[in-house]
């Protein structure tokens, strides 16, 4: 058998036209889809990157596993302890060794690890390109590494090549060269010139004033990277740098696609394609990052083509990216690990049945400290620090309704609000009562007596001045009473 797993970072799945986007960013990605199962409820149970991949690769929960941040104590995977035998749990149970196990040979190619320090998301991979710019790389970086390994194995029997692809992410990194496929197509129509002073009227990192995070610099080295969105004009090359990056990353697949072809082995091919989260482009007013544990950053693409599988399906069930361990252990014919928080949705790719969740628990804790519930059309975010966007303690959005999350709905339905956080008080009460051996933290606790999250850290009395400058000084004395451990007047 042959695997091929495209990581593609910081990919929104309704930017895809195989999920109805109205711009052309991804015929080759479409092409898979059509060719196997596209799910549309899957998400990061924990994100943004680190996070992500952590619960990807262990088959774990955050909560869990212990990484759940981009800095501090939070940012490691817990140790094992004293059932660590000779080698780690990890070496077994990671998602690369589930093909090892197999009698496959596991090869990665990217940069993900060097990017987090995160040299655990290596485990079972026998063979590793680091394409060594730490996640800086430009498709034209990791595709030579990738076809001339397609060059010398495709032809082989029984391998799994897992390939990360980074044009997505900020800087929007499309070359010039590429130009711009959607010049004369039109971005969000949601976002209005008002919504867009609404926005840019709000504070936080990461706002339509601060692309950069607390700032509006920009560099000539990406020209497609906006500091600051003031107009529509302004919105409309945003999209399009984001969007651009996304096709030009799909032509590079193509290339892989090609190469695959020419080797006669792309026909039975299984391809998974997925990412670790979205971006979100004016949904809670952030533009550019992934920041929150909300819909548009923690909803990811799956899509599998697989043999035996039916073509052109498309799967609506909750599911989480931890649930694809113990999935590829079912399809595989191996045994499930007890430590695997995942639940197998085999039978949603072998016989499209409706095997997803009741419900999703999603965290964030590099930016701010957030959980959420997602059930039904509804979407409870709970905030135990905002990050400096002065969030709400609660936020309910309604997601059939309001797929932007524009319209907090928490006052005018305190019931539905009450389930969320009975929900989550469930949740909370079931991972703690499962800890792994010796601990007895939840780790998004350690981020808050860290001093909070990695990225709202030590930068508050700046930004501060910031707001003054651009006009927003109604914020300041409500982030000062929010964050008095910050503030140090200057």
């Amino acid at each position: 058998m042959r695997v091929l797993y495209l990581d593609l970072d910081t990919l929104r799945p309704d930017h895809l036209g195989c999920y109805g986007y109205h711009r052309n960013t991804s015929p080759n990605i479409d092409r898979i889809a059509a060719e196997g199962i596209r799910f549309d409820n899957f998400y990061a149970s924990d994100a943004p990157c680190l996070p992500s991949r952590a619960a990807l690769m262990s088959g774990q929960f955050g909560i869990h596993s212990g990484a759940v941040g981009h800095g501090g104590t939070a940012a490691d995977m817990r140790l094992q302890g004293e059932s660590r035998s000779f080698v780690t749990r990890l070496s077994g149970h990671a998602l690369p060794a589930i093909f090892k196990r197999a009698g496959m040979h596991t090869a990665y190619i990217g940069g993900f690890p060097e990017r987090h320090s995160s040299f655990w998301y290596y485990a079972g991979f026998r063979e590793i390109h680091d394409t060594g710019m730490g996640g800086m790389e430009s498709a034209h970086h990791v595709t030579p590494t990738a076809l001339d390994w397609i060059e010398n194995n495709a032809e082989k029997e029984d391998w799994y090549l897992h390939v990360n692809y980074w044009d997505s992410h900020t800087p929007y990194r499309a070359p010039e060269e590429f130009g711009n496929p959607f010049e004369k197509e039109p971005a969000a129509k949601w976002i209005t010139q008002d919504v867009l002073d609404k926005h840019r009227a709000m504070p936080g990192p990461h706002g339509a004033q601060e692309i950069s995070m607390y700032d509006n610099k920009t560099s000539p080295k990406f020209p497609r990277q906006l500091g600051e969105i003031k107009d529509l004009d302004d919105l409309k090359k945003h999209y399009d740098g984001y969007d651009c990056g996304t096709r030009y990353m799909d032509s590079h697949i193509g290339q892989l696609f090609e190469a695959l072809e020419k080797a006669g082995v792309m026909d039975d091919l299984a391809v998974i394609i997925s990412s670790d989260h979205g971006e979100n482009h004016g949904e809670l007013g952030l533009y550019g990052e992934h920041a929150t544990a909300d819909q548009i950053t923690c909803r990811i693409p799956m899509i599998i083509k697989w043999p035996g599988a039916r073509k052109g399906t498309v799967d609506t069930g909750l599911h989480y990216n931890l649930d694809l361990p113990p999935t590829l252990a079912d399809l595989l014919g191996q045994k499930q690990r007890p430590e695997w928080d995942g639940q197998s949705f085999a039978e949603a790719v072998t016989e499209a049945k409706d095997c997803g969740r009741e419900y999703l628990v999603l965290s964030q804790c590099a930016h701010v400290c957030q959980r959420s519930v997602r059930w039904k059309d509804w979407l409870y975010m709970r905030t135990y620090h905002d990050g400096y966007h002065l969030f709400p303690e609660e936020m309910l959005f309604n997601l059939k309704d309001d797929p932007y999350e524009q319209e907090d709905l928490s006052s005018e339905h305190p019931d539905i609000v009450a389930e969320g956080s009975e929900t989550l008080k469930t949740w909370h009460a079931e991972m703690m009562a499962t800890q792994p051996y010796g601990y007895t933290n939840d780790p998004m606790q350690t981020v808050l007596n860290e001093g909070g999250p990695l990225h709202a850290k030590g930068f508050l009395p700046k930004y501060i001045e910031r707001l003054r400058q651009t006009g927003r000084e109604e914020h300041v004395e409500e982030l000062i009473r929010r964050h008095p451990e910050e503030f140090k007047p200057t």
